[in-house]
C-alpha cells in the first residue's frame, strides 16, 4: 500500500518572548502553533508500532525548544523551526507551520496575526 499522511500538532499555547517591541521582548506573550508534517506512514498503518511513524512528541519538544529562543520576527522563528524538522527528520515531504501572535500589539481587536510556512521537500 502508498499512502500519503501527516502527523500534526493543533493549537499548541507557548508563552514566548517574540517581537520588535521593546516591551514584547520583556513581558512575552502567548502564541498559538500549528504544524503538519508530511510524512510516510505505510509502515506504521501496519506495525502499530511508534518506531515507525514520526513521533508527534518528539516534534512537540522540538517545537517547543526553538519557542523558548527569542526572536523579533515570528519568520526567523517558523525557519528554526522547519530547518530543525529537516535536519532531525529527513523522510519528512512536506511541513505546514503556522505562527499566531494572540495579541500583537497593533490597535486592532483580533484574534491574532502571525506568519503561515508551507514547505515542500
Amino acid at each position: 500500500m502508498k499512502s500519503k499522511g501527516y502527523i500534526f500538532l493543533q493549537n499548541v499555547c507557548f508563552y514566548a518572548f517574540h517581537g520588535v517591541m521593546p516591551q514584547e521582548q520583556k513581558v512575552g506573550g502567548e502564541f498559538l502553533v500549528d504544524l503538519r508534517v508530511g510524512y510516510p506512514l505505510d509502515a506504521a498503518l501496519q506495525s502499530d508500532d511508534v518506531a515507525d511513524t514520526l513521533n508527534y512528541s518528539e516534534l512537540y519538544q522540538l517545537v517547543k525548544s526553538e519557542m523558548e529562543i527569542p526572536s523579533k520576527l515570528l519568520e526567523h522563528v517558523a525557519g528554526r523551526i522547519v530547518k530543525k524538522i529537516n535536519e532531525q527528520f529527513p523522510k519528512v515531504s512536506s511541513i505546514n507551520l503556522k505562527i499566531t501572535k494572540k495579541n500583537p500589539p497593533m490597535g486592532a481587536d483580533c484574534d491574532g496575526a502571525g506568519v503561515h510556512v508551507i514547505v515542500d521537500n
